[in-house]
């Protein structure tokens, strides 16, 4: 089951579209686009819509579907 999601980068505007895999975790997309970006992965993490998705998650477990936007955001709790 793969699905394409876009990732907007909240402090630019710029974004990216990924491909992603149910078994895919949160993590391994901020870890994607954060290297994309050259950001510090442990900074920052994705929000769809007004929820914050745990980095163990999956794509299935956080129910990302086909089409989702998703935000990498700086961590509101502070991060690494």
């Amino acid at each position: 089951m793969s699905l394409k999601v876009r990732v907007r980068n909240a402090e630019s505007g710029a974004t990216v579209d990924m491909e992603l895999e149910g078994e895919n975790t949160v993590d391994e997309i901020i870890e994607g686009v954060a290297g994309y970006w050259q950001k510090d992965a442990g900074a920052y993490v994705i929000r769809r819509g007004k929820k914050l998705l745990r980095g163990q998650q999956t794509v299935v477990e956080a129910a990302i579907l086909d089409g989702d936007e998703l935000e990498l955001i700086p961590d509101p709790e502070g991060g690494c």
